[in-house]
């Protein structure tokens, strides 16, 4: 146990370093976006490429990891939305909880963080699930949301706004094109590839350092706003849905198709399962306040698993792993 709390500490302490920079004003919030500019189009983008680029294109092509994971991810969601709709919660803010309970942090911090504890074969399946979570599950989460609107369109108007949202995310076409680079066996010229080497070592640390900055810029805005003060059974349920009913319901499916003689690797299971137990996602809460959802309760969601994490997913690291 002691050895993985040696891997994963640094992931989570630079998480701690982010939030306390942001909310002691070290980091000023004008600077977050420009942090979170450089992750998402430069930085994260060279690092899925090398990944892509660099296996076998059958592991970005696993039919039982896609099916997988989108079953349990459509579940994760249906739960939530069913545990969360009350007076309060409408469906605007009931599916972007949902979102936030089935799309885990693999981009900024599960990719690097599995290669880390599992090697590099890790890669293809958390590719796959973060795939999965960019078109599939934030596209249908956010046409539900819509549903609360009197315009009969606006679910159909808010699959097709995700859907264009998702073309110009850069995270897609770098997996994309890492996996054509490796079907045709391509390598790019080596000072180029030097230079996409650079930016992907600088995509862990500073992305799960903006991750602290984000988080803490959401609270701190909460209070600016005068935000009232959140019901705990508001988000606190949804907390547990994205750590420990994910894992769980990813595992009992995992092992339903083994035992059913249907493609899936025990290696590729284990992978989904942490994948699953990673927090939430941060940049859920960017869509929500796109969409004007109450993004002091996702905030709330994001920051409590993150924090809880710590310990839930080194628990889940010692089972399995």
């Amino acid at each position: 146990m002691l050895q993985i709390f040696f891997v994963t500490f640094p992931f989570f302490a630079l998480v701690l370093c982010g939030y306390l920079a942001a909310s002691r004003r070290m980091l000023p919030l004008e600077a977050i976006a420009g942090l979170n500019g450089f992750v998402l189009f430069f930085a994260l983008p060279c690092m899925l490429y090398r990944l892509g680029a660099s296996m076998p294109l059958a592991r970005l092509l696993d039919a039982g990891v896609f099916s997988t994971w989108t079953v349990c991810a459509l579940i994760v969601v249906a739960i939530t939305i069913a545990v969360s709709r009350n007076a309060r919660i409408g469906w605007n803010d009931a599916s972007f909880g949902a979102l936030v309970a089935a799309f885990p942090n693999t981009g900024f911090m599960g990719v690097p963080l599995l290669v880390a504890l599992l090697g590099p074969p890790a890669a293809g399946p958390v590719i796959l699930t973060m795939l999965v979570d960019m078109v599939i599950t934030s596209s249908l989460c956010i046409a539900l949301s819509r549903l609360d609107g009197a315009d009969q369109h606006g679910a159909s108007k808010a699959a097709s706004k995700a859907l264009k949202g998702v073309a110009t995310n850069p995270l897609p076409w770098s997996i994309l094109l890492g996996a054509l680079a490796s079907a045709l066996q391509f390598e790019l010229p080596k000072p180029i590839m030097q230079t996409v080497g650079l930016l992907a070592d600088a995509a862990s640390p500073v992305a799960l350092f903006t991750i602290g900055a984000v988080l803490a810029r959401s609270q701190m805005l909460a209070k600016l706003q005068k935000h009232a003060p959140i019901p705990l059974r508001d988000y606190l349920p949804v907390a547990a849905i994205k750590l420990l009913l994910h894992p769980l319901l990813v595992l009992a499916t995992g092992k339903a198709i083994i035992a059913l003689g249907l493609p899936l690797s025990q290696f590729a299971l284990t992978v989904m399962v942490l994948a699953a137990a990673l927090p939430s996602a941060s940049n859920v809460s960017l869509l929500a306040e796109r969409f004007d959802a109450d993004n002091g309760r996702i905030a709330r969601i994001i920051l409590l698993s993150t924090a809880t994490a710590f310990l839930t997913f080194s628990l889940a690291v010692n089972w399995l792993a």
